[in-house]
């Protein structure tokens, strides 16, 4: 999982790159170095930038984003629902939903945490 911060009155393309780059190195069994990034990228249409294509190539990404005016994001349902379901449970700490705390590092902080615990609860129901 990556995390990144950034104002509300930015367009969430504009972060993608500083996401991509959040994600934290995975061992996906066998032998070898770790996987950096994944594989592919499933994202709505406002990602359909030319930058953003770019990014996601430029780091060995495939880019699976519905276009503008010519494809439905109803096709991005099987995989666009992860990432709401995940907000949904980030959104269970109410701290996180409305924002009381000025000082961005204390944000990350209490984000990162909110992160961890949602992973640490998943990891719980396969084991």
């Amino acid at each position: 999982m990556g995390l990144t911060l950034s104002g509300a009155n930015r367009h969430d393309s504009r972060m993608l790159a500083a996401t991509l780059d959040a994600v934290p190195r995975v061992r996906i069994g066998g032998p070898g170095r770790p996987r950096r990034r994944p594989r592919k990228l499933h994202a709505d249409k406002a990602y359909d930038h030319r930058r953003c294509r770019g990014e996601c190539r430029a780091r060995g990404i495939s880019p699976r984003i519905a276009r503008r005016g010519i494809e439905s994001s109803q096709r991005l349902g099987k995989h666009r629902w992860v990432v709401e379901r995940t907000f949904a449970w980030l959104s269970r700490f109410r701290r996180l939903t409305i924002r009381y705390e000025q000082r961005v590092d204390i944000h990350l902080a209490f984000t990162t945490l909110a992160c961890a615990l949602v992973c640490l609860n998943q990891i719980r129901r396969f084991c």
